[in-house]
């Protein structure tokens, strides 16, 4: 009986046995020894979450087929709702084997999650293989109501001074930290976002330009200034600011590049004011120099960040391109063959484009057949793709180790820049004679805008750029006819003063200025249509410039185009309709400008809803005029937000004013100091006249407010201070920076700023009072303890902040003892007893006295 039942029991192993292996064949088909298996994962985060809470899905196989981007694997994830509704998505995962997307639930309940493999093959030759089928568990994503899983809250943005580098966790302050790549982007608009831009003229900090001596030669000259570039020796070329440092060519640009001088790159920490480092650009060429400032952004499996570069040029037609580290100014790779869209190498007056990832773009009419067989295509160039060739964005596994091998800088042909090309027809209205003109305006990724202009009229085209529809005209000749009076003008002008002016995609405005009557004609980039025309502008907005100019005047931003010129009247039109919202003159009371006593008017930038405007002209008389402005404008109403005369006149040949990190920085020609304006930091100090008191004695409260911003401890200000530079309000900011900085006279009836004091015992506060700190930086209140306030109290002196100086406090002791207890004295007896013993005491001192005058007989 035992041998039978082990014999049934033997049986019914074996039958398993077989059946478990049938079961397995079936699960692995064709199943060899080169076969692969597969591990399949899928997962959630967060789990569970909320309804319509963003949940990020991965799935995928831990299986990682290679490293290029060509390898991965078509993976489904699919998605049964709590309908029972099936949701199937196949995508291909990464190298690693991996593949997300977000996605948000908006019906509550539980989903399941699966991710299915159908099998593939891979690799090639010996090493081809049959990758197995698989798929995932069921997973469970729960998606609640009245539920958000909790989030990172972020952190507040600075109410401190800072600096740089920031903790890239501090992920909110990207607002206030933004870049400027290079002054000659005129299209750009001169829009600065990501800067909490300032709004009172504080400065932090000076220094001299290290060009040429500044300020006033003096004596046997006398009030005659030292040189400061204007005209055709600019200086504070080329200013650029990226990660908070500010660059720029020492050397003055000459306008023929056959006489410009060798350039040396100046790096200085704008917040600090210090030099990090300065280089020699002479081994790149007798005359290169900083063109441009780049932030690119790269993305690859393994690697992913930003770079900073410095982009060396050399002289006007510079057709190799050095890029330099902005850490260190070192070497790191090379651009040859960078195209022009105006033939030969790239010009000064070339157009480069920021794209998306921060890469470089141009864009250039070219031949790709023959002369006699032309086959003319208006082509992309990317300068991140000269470096990969034809390898996409990601292929790389690390960008630094591509570009710089070992610490050799490595040389890459931009002839393989080339992303895109569009066949140009040539019988558009703007060929030329063997050669067709380069776009007027482009949009990266949206349009390119094609124009020809004459006395006759405007005809504008238009191609789009966007990757769905590249090279489908969105409008071919849209012709416009001139008015009579152009019949009378040379158009385009050689000099650059009537042309284009300036372009905007938001809206889609194109602005064509006419310097001889004075008229901005606005056209429709998105229909080619014209749209409406300015009445004539001053006389003297004739000298304005054009994009072509070295000295943009027109702006659109937010809607609006701002108009400056040398009429010193600022105009705001909606760039749409054409209204004008508002206007403002800054006029020269005191007739020192010869501009009809108005102050030439150039635009900086626009920033935090300002427009940031200084003064500038070709040439300047000498002595220079005094009080030239600087100052900035609401662009919703045209009002002053602030204003500062005679603090930073600008360049027509150098550089104007930049912002970055939401600091500005500026050159200022009256004594070539370079400077930085913006909130700075504050220090407080408190005490009290009495540590020790009683309850019910007035103590006095104390204590300083100043001003510790770099520029303070400079040699220059700190012997002139020597006790600190007082804080001082918001509206005497402009006044009293000219005194501490530009040894102005001392401006009367300065004040400080408002300090708030209290006292505090454990949760017991007492508002002790607000007072306002005068010009020496100082203030006082008195406090007098109630009685019920004894023990020991920390006083407090809090300063909360203004437009110039983040806040600041300080903090004193003192012990406050109950007053002593007042013991009354004893009762005294009533008025009668005074007198009857008053006079006993009188007839006891008789009967005293005749004693002994008896005694005195008796002997």
């Amino acid at each position: 009986m035992k041998l039978l039942k082990n014999k049934k029991i033997t049986t019914m192993l074996a039958m398993l046995l077989m059946l478990s292996f049938v079961v397995s064949m079936v699960a692995v088909p064709n199943a060899n020894a080169q076969d692969r298996m597969t591990f399949p994962f899928v997962d959630a985060l967060p789990n569970p979450a909320g309804v319509g809470q963003p949940v990020l899905i991965n799935w995928g196989l831990v299986n990682i087929p290679g490293f290029t981007d060509r390898d991965g694997w078509n993976v489904t994830l699919q998605i049964i709702d709590p309908n029972g509704k099936i949701e199937n998505t196949t995508a291909k995962t990464w190298s690693t084997g991996t593949v997300g997307q977000k996605k948000s639930f908006m019906t509550p309940g539980n989903y399941t999650l699966r991710a299915f493999f159908d099998g593939e093959y891979f690799g090639t030759g010996n090493n081809r293989r049959w990758y197995l089928p698989s798929a995932t568990e069921n997973y469970t994503l729960q998606i609640l109501e009245n539920y958000w899983k909790p989030e990172h809250p972020g952190h507040t943005l600075p109410n401190e001074y800072w600096s740089r580098p920031v903790d890239s966790q501090l992920r909110e302050w990207y607002t206030l930290m933004g870049s400027w790549f290079n002054q000659k982007d005129r299209r750009s608009n001169l829009y600065a976002p990501w800067n909490d831009a300032p709004t009172t003229a504080h400065i932090l900090w000076s220094q001299p330009d290290d060009q040429y001596m500044g300020g006033m030669a003096g004596g046997n000259l006398g009030p005659v200034s030292f040189q400061h570039g204007d005209a055709y020796e600019g200086k504070f070329y080329g200013a650029c600011i990226i990660g908070g440092v500010l660059y720029y060519n020492i050397a003055p640009v000459y306008s023929s590049g056959a006489n410009a001088m060798n350039q040396t790159v100046r790096a200085i920490d704008l917040h600090t004011g210090q030099e990090l480092w300065r280089r020699d650009l002479t081994s790149f060429g007798t005359t290169a120099r900083l063109t441009r400032g780049q932030l690119m952004m790269f993305f690859s499996h393994n690697n992913r960040g930003a770079w900073g570069y410095l982009w060396i040029q050399n002289g006007n037609n510079g057709a190799t391109w050095w890029a330099l580290d902005a850490l260190t100014g070192a070497h790191m790779f090379t651009l040859t063959d960078v195209p022009n869209p105006n033939g030969g190498g790239l010009s000064a007056t070339t157009q480069v484009y920021q794209g998306p990832s921060g890469e470089m773009l141009i864009y250039v009419n070219r031949n790709i057949g023959t002369t006699s067989a032309p086959n003319w295509v208006m082509s992309q160039w990317n300068s991140t793709r000269a470096i990969l060739g034809t390898n996409s964005l990601g292929t790389s596994a690390a960008w630094g180790s591509v570009v710089n091998t070992a610490g050799t800088p490595n040389t890459y042909n931009g002839t393989r820049g080339y992303d895109f090309d569009i066949p140009i027809e040539r019988n558009r209205p703007w060929y030329g004679s063997g050669s067709i003109n380069a776009p007027v305006a482009v949009f990266p990724m949206d349009r390119a805008i094609f124009a020809n202009e004459s006395i006759r009229g405007i005809t504008l085209s238009a191609v789009s750029l966007d990757e769905d529809n590249r090279g489908q005209w969105l409008y071919k000749d849209r012709t416009w006819t001139a008015p009579k009076d152009w019949e009378a003008i040379t158009l385009p002008e050689t000099n650059g003063q009537s042309g284009w002016a300036c372009f905007s995609n938001d809206p889609y405005i194109g602005v064509f200025w006419v310097k001889e009557n004075r008229v901005n004609y606005v056209f429709s980039l998105e229909t080619g249509r014209f749209l409406w025309e300015t009445e004539p502008q001053i006389f003297a907005n004739s000298w304005g410039g054009t994009t072509s100019n070295s000295a943009p005047e027109k702006v659109i931003v937010e809607g609006k185009l701002i108009e400056c010129g040398g009429g010193g009247i600022v105009y705001c039109y909606n760039a749409t309709t054409g209204t004008l919202m508002w206007t403002f003159e800054q006029t020269d009371k005191y007739t020192e400008s010869y501009h009809r006593e108005a102050w030439w008017a150039v635009p900086c930038f626009i920033s935090s809803g300002k427009i940031y405007i200084g003064y500038s002209v070709h040439s300047s008389q000498v002595p220079l005029p005094r009080g030239a402005p600087f100052y900035a404008l609401d662009i919703e109403t045209g009002e002053v937000v602030w204003q500062i005369d005679g603090a930073f006149r600008q360049l027509a040949w150098g550089g104007r004013a930049v912002i970055g990190d939401s600091i500005i920085a500026t050159i200022d020609s009256y004594d070539n100091q370079v400077y930085a304006v913006g909130k700075g930091p504050s220090e407080m100090t408190v005490t009290t006249s009495n540590a020790v008191t009683t309850a019910g004695n007035t103590v006095l409260i104390s204590g300083t407010v100043m001003d510790t911003s770099p520029g303070t401890e400079q040699h220059e200000i700190s012997k002139r201070f020597a006790k600190g530079v007082p804080a001082v309000a918001d509206e005497c900011m402009s006044d009293w920076m000219l005194y501490v900085y530009k040894n102005f006279e001392r401006p009367m009836g300065t004040t400080g700023v408002e300090v708030t004091v209290f006292a505090q015992q454990g949760d017991h506060v007492i508002d002790v009072g607000k007072v306002v700190s005068d010009d020496s930086g100082r203030f006082a209140i008195t406090w007098t303890p109630p009685a019920d306030a004894t023990g020991n109290w920390d006083v407090y002196a809090y300063f909360s902040g203004s437009g110039a100086y983040y806040g600041s406090w300080d903090k004193s002791e003192m012990a406050v003892l109950a007053a002593p207890e007042v013991v009354p004295p004893e009762p005294l007896p009533p008025y009668g007893w005074y007198i009857a013993g008053a006079a006993a005491a009188i007839i006891a001192a008789v009967a005293i006295v005749g004693i002994l005058l008896f005694r005195k007989i008796s002997k």
